[in-house]
């Protein structure tokens, strides 16, 4: 089962503060320990909400909200992408992360959606149309 694996934003996320080397490195070697073990498949951490935007849909009309956004405890600061046996092995690998944030912080996993869990919702053309996209991009699982 895939999982994406996503660290909350925090105050200090949001206002950019930079980790500590000892956190960086920290991360490094969790980060390696994850390759290792065939568990993750990508992951980054991401800019504060200042620097991005979003796009809400109404129908056919489309308006853009820059950010920063206000509920920082709604924002994702980083993620993972993760192959795991089960929601029970992604919980174990986040226990042993280190903490991401200076002070107390969250991490979320969320199974990931598989086509096939659309069922008749899904063509065979789509079925396939799907295929050949994640094969383009290099996403076999």
């Amino acid at each position: 089962m895939r999982f994406m694996v996503m660290v909350k934003a925090t105050k200090d996320s949001e206002a950019g503060a930079p980790p500590t080397k000892e956190l960086v490195d920290a991360m490094m070697a969790y980060n390696e320990e994850l390759v290792k073990a065939g568990i993750m498949k990508g992951g980054d951490g991401l800019q504060p909400s200042a620097k991005g935007a979003r796009v809400q849909f109404d129908g056919e009309k489309r308006s853009v909200v820059d950010g920063p956004f206000a509920e920082t405890k709604e924002l994702v600061a980083g993620y993972w992408l993760w192959e795991c046996k089960s929601l029970d092995e992604a919980i174990a690998w986040v226990k042993r992360c280190p903490n991401p944030m200076p002070g107390p912080s969250e991490i979320e996993i969320r199974p990931v959606v598989d086509l096939a869990d659309f069922g008749d919702a899904v063509s065979p053309e789509a079925d396939a149309a799907w295929k050949r996209l994640k094969k383009e991009v290099g996403d076999n699982a």
